[in-house]
């Protein structure tokens, strides 16, 4: 069973494919991955059926929650509930983010 994680194997990862995310962990109880967005690039993910959890590594913008932003900046982490609109905008820098479902990546 794999319990380390290469962070910067996986963000080259995204840079290098078509999506601007990669699950790592996907489990019954957790799944964690990678989101890397270009600057300007739009997020079109829906909400999740598991609560989330973001924590910023690099880059600026904003997230929007349920019709509300939230300044993005480096160290900050955010909660998101199960089945709640909220997407990544709005970002001049590229964004580099960890994120955490307590359940599977569906």
């Amino acid at each position: 069973m794999k319990i380390d994680f290469d962070i910067d194997r996986y963000v080259k990862r995204v840079r290098d494919g078509k999506n601007y995310f990669h699950t790592f962990i996907n489990k019954e109880s957790l799944a964690a991955g990678v989101l890397v967005l270009k600057p300007g690039e739009e997020d079109t993910q829906e909400p999740h059926e598991n609560d989330e959890v973001y924590y910023v590594l690099t880059g600026n913008g904003f997230l929007r929650i349920n019709n509300n932003d939230h300044v993005v900046s480096p160290k900050l982490m955010y909660y998101v509930r199960k089945d709640t609109p909220h997407h990544f905008h709005s970002n001049s820098e590229e964004l580099v983010v960890l994120y955490f479902f307590g359940g599977p990546d569906n």
